[in-house]
């Protein structure tokens, strides 16, 4: 009986130092952070998720501390979860030269490794099965160099970019439906596999303040953020804002960066417009330079829910708080932005109970585009890329929404603007929305410009193309059919197809009560 006791008694005790291993936590103080505000902390905090990583145990900040982030070119890797709750950080980007400017302060990054695909030679738009096997579902990442797309038209034209797309795949090589080939790829390149990770991280807090760098107002990108490339990740709670903007100052890529990844959820968080600077663009004009603080790259199933701006969302001075290229199945949810933007293509985004400001939303892509009970403050409720080739390969849903035309200023009303001459190669046909629909939508044009006639369906697209005798070297195909109902507009004005009604002559609209 004894005996049986004492093994009790082992086991036991194993048990308790095992929940007592299981529950530690590492805190930044442990490896020498001051918290003062004034100390460099960074080494200290990246010395703590390099131990928490390897041991697999969370982080957590000091309570009440406020980290210094100085001139670094580092960046802590996150692998655990972690809670900032209660702590403050400073990222002071005052004197950071431009060669130290891209690396992020943070990367929450998977454990797995990535791996290259080198058996499957091409890919046909919507294709259901790779014939492959992978170690666990992955988003895939595909290029073939050889292909030219995204070829920029305006004061930023550019040569293009190879086509690509990310796509996420099962064990089995069984494409998701949700995340559909959207291209063919003839010739691949390159092909990566980035496993998603089962399991939940989440980094929880955290206010963080940016002071602003003080570089030459040219197209050199600063970091200096937090990225995160790994999949199944929750960022919960976060606040940023920015001080120290001056007249002069080099654009940011997102102080949240995602990308490479699926499956991500940002909430609850408090994000911040950043300056808009002005530089001399491809063309040889004079351009205002994008500045983000959120940016979505190569990416899938990423939904903001429960988001705002920290400034002013219809403030003109700020540049659009959101960009994204090469995405799909992108989602805003009770969020509270001055701008929408998909530059190089999103595959299926929703939008709803939102509000948009002064930059309003900014559309290329494929799939469904669906808007339902927000508003939209912006000069269009939707506007077409015009230099990517005002083109969305799909169907546009409006359902119980509000447009406020540039704010309440006196304006035009426009739901679809873009413009297309017909005469530039983007390195794909374009397409504007096949289908649209709207069912409810209340356009507050009660603030209308002088001579004002009533909103319009359409923008004019292309004023040249009048007649028949227009010929398009790249042929634009146009919406087939619109369906409206429950169009409320306050003005009393009926609404108006488009100011070049030739161009839409064929479209079918379909007016329901």
């Amino acid at each position: 009986m004894k005996n049986i006791i004492a093994v009790l008694f082992v086991l036991f005790s194993v048990c308790v130092l095992s929940a007592q291993e299981t529950d530690k936590v590492i805190y930044y103080g442990e490896y020498g952070a001051a918290g003062d505000g004034k100390t460099d902390d960074f080494d200290a905090v990246i010395k703590a998720h390099t131990a928490a990583n390897k041991a697999g145990l969370k982080v957590k900040a000091d309570a009440g501390a406020t980290y210094y982030i100085g001139t670094v070119n580092k960046t802590a890797v996150i692998q655990t979860d972690t809670d900032w709750s209660g702590a403050k950080f400073i990222i002071d980007d005052s004197k950071v030269p431009v060669e130290k400017r891209s690396s992020n302060i943070f990367e929450v990054s998977s454990k797995h490794s990535s791996s290259k695909i080198t058996t499957v030679k091409t890919l046909k738009k919507n294709q259901e099965h790779l014939d492959l096997q992978l170690p666990q579902p992955s988003l895939i990442s595909v290029a073939d160099k050889n292909t030219l797309q995204y070829i920029r038209y305006g004061a930023n034209q550019d040569n293009g970019s190879p086509q690509t797309e990310v796509f996420v795949a099962g064990k089995d090589g069984n494409v998701d439906k949700k995340t559909p080939l959207i291209w063919d790829y003839n010739n691949i390149t390159s092909m990566t596999a980035y496993p998603v990770d089962a399991e939940t991280l989440t980094v929880r807090g955290g206010h963080f303040t940016t002071i602003a760098n003080q570089a030459e107002s040219k197209y050199t990108y600063y970091g200096r953020g937090i990225s995160i490339t790994r999949s199944n990740t929750v960022i919960d709670g976060m606040t940023h804002i920015i001080t120290g903007e001056t007249d002069r100052g080099a654009p940011y890529s997102g102080f949240i960066n995602v990308s490479r990844c699926a499956d991500v959820l940002i909430q609850n968080c408090e994000l911040s417009g950043h300056k808009i600077y002005g530089t001399i663009g491809a063309a040889g004009r004079p351009v205002s330079m994008g500045s983000y603080d959120i940016s979505v790259g190569s990416a899938a199933n990423i939904t903001f829910k429960n988001c705002k701006q920290v400034n002013d969302i219809h403030d003109g001075r700020l540049w659009g708080i959101f960009g994204s290229n090469y995405s799909k199945n992108i989602t805003f949810d009770t969020v509270e932005f001055s701008r929408f933007d998909a530059h190089k293509g999103v595959a299926n985004a929703t939008i709803r109970n939102s509000v948009l400001g002064h930059q309003g939303i900014n559309l290329i892509g494929s799939g469904t585009f669906l808007i339902e009970n927000s508003k939209v403050c912006g000069g269009n409720f939707i506007s077409l890329r015009g230099d990517y080739g005002s083109t969305f390969d799909g169907e546009i849903v409006i359902r119980n929404c509000e447009y406020l035309p540039n704010n309440g200023r006196p304006s035009d009303a426009v739901i679809l603007g873009g413009s297309y001459s017909g005469q530039h190669n983007f390195g794909y046909t374009c397409y504007m929305p096949r289908k649209i629909t709207i069912d409810g939508l209340v356009i507050d044009d009660s603030h209308s410009a002088k001579n004002y006639k009533g909103p319009k369906i359409f923008a004019a697209f292309n004023s040249a193309y009048t007649d028949e005798t227009y010929v398009e070297k790249y042929p634009y195909v146009m919406t087939k059919e619109v369906n409206i109902k429950n169009l409320t507009v306050k003005s009393g004005k009926p609404y108006i197809v488009s100011g070049n009604p030739f161009l839409f002559r064929n479209v079918k609209i379909t007016e329901t009560k």
